[in-house]
């Protein structure tokens, strides 16, 4: 009796001894996650060491850049930026005659206020403010305060242009404290919510001409794009954490966002991705990789920021961030799953590991940010 009594402690402390050798502390969490941000972002730059365009799938990409180099401080990331945008004489479309401007789609130099080709303004502002000069956001100013002095209201009729364009308008506003900036990101935004929230869902169409019942999923539902719906999460984000605490439509910018959150919540499928089109996974079978990052990213900073309650999406972003950093995450960095270029979740077609984007890496670095924040407040 006496040796049995003596056994069981010593066998209880080996297995808390092997436990936790076995259960990585808060501290090695954050270490792991850091070097998935390195492996990650060192991948995607050694692979494209020169400058691109300002267009906006590269403009994403250093929006994530930036984060990452504010998270590490490794002035690679700042260097790799800085050198895009003086590459791009830190313009966006660069036509000069006002009397050409116009805001329909397009890649022409004359698209100047077209949102796509506004998104490079975001990482302009952030440069400036590492180190400032007026000749940073001069171009951005121009064309910005250009466009809000005019009467259109329909800048933004689809979903990619609120992330591009809703944290342009509350970066620029912090920087001059001009008010239209405000007043105009709510008539925007008011549109574009008029257009494309669907109430009964919590949910946004890509853009009106995925509205239900004018378009319906394979199997007749309504069809949400999951990289759509993820600009709008993360371009909430962005703007309620440089909107100021007593703006008149902050509250109003909160509850859509909450809404969304919920509903985003609701459809995760159970390996932690969210499928193509949100409500009909078959509509496009399997992960993908964008629209996960940027709802990870967008509700994980909700938590960060005490607006998302924690027990309700912690487990929600824990599998989502699982999905991302085993099964999207490859070895040697590459982030794969990603959708290519495009506006709806598309019957057959195929993604894999190798399927990465400048757009997708750029959201993967969001989240992955987020986390560690996440990680460090806990």
């Amino acid at each position: 009796m006496k040796l049995k009594t003596l056994l069981f402690p010593l066998a209880g402390a080996c297995l808390l001894a092997c436990c936790s050798k076995q259960q990585p502390t808060q501290q090695q969490d954050i270490d792991q996650t850091v070097e998935i941000i390195h492996r990650v972002n060192d991948y995607w730059q050694k692979a494209h060491p020169q400058p691109d365009s300002y267009q906006w799938n590269y403009a994403v990409y250093h929006t994530g850049n930036m984060e990452a180099f504010f998270l590490t401080g490794d002035s690679a990331y700042y260097n790799y930026s800085l050198a895009w945008a003086e590459h791009n004489e830190w313009k966006g479309a660069k036509s000069d005659d006002k009397e050409e401007w116009i805001y329909s789609h397009g890649d022409s130099e004359e698209c100047v206020l077209f949102g796509d080709n506004q998104t490079c303004f975001q990482t302009y502002y952030d440069l400036y403010m590492l180190a400032p000069d007026p000749q940073k956001v001069a171009r951005a100013r121009e064309v910005m305060e250009y466009e809000i002095s005019t009467d259109a209201n329909d800048y933004w009729w689809w979903a990619d242009g609120l992330y591009m364009v809703m944290p342009v308008m509350t970066k620029y506003y912090k920087l001059t404290q001009n008010p239209l900036y405000l007043e105009k990101l709510y008539e925007y935004w008011s549109y574009t919510n008029s257009i494309m929230y669907d109430e009964e869902s919590g949910l946004y169409y890509r853009d009106a001409k995925y509205v239900y019942p004018k378009h319906q999923s394979v199997n007749g539902k309504k069809d949400f794009w999951a990289r759509g719906d993820g600009w709008v999460m993360a371009a909430f984000a962005k703007v309620l954490q440089d909107l100021p605490t007593d703006d008149t439509h902050r509250t109003e910018y909160l509850t859509y966002y909450r809404k969304q959150a919920a509903a985003i919540a609701a459809c995760q499928q159970s390996d932690g991705y969210w499928t193509r089109s949100l409500l009909d996974p078959e509509q496009a079978p399997g992960p993908e990789t964008s629209g996960t990052a940027f709802f990870t990213y967008g509700l994980l900073w909700g938590m960060n920021n005490g607006l998302l309650d924690k027990a309700t999406y912690e487990p929600v972003v824990r599998k989502a961030w699982n999905y991302l950093s085993t099964v999207a995450l490859q070895p040697d960095g590459r982030v794969g799953y990603v959708q290519p270029i495009g506006e709806q979740a598309i019957p057959g077609q195929v993604i894999d590991a190798n399927s990465t984007a400048d757009f997708g890496v750029g959201a993967f670095l969001l989240a992955a940010c987020e986390m560690v924040r996440f990680l460090q407040a806990e």
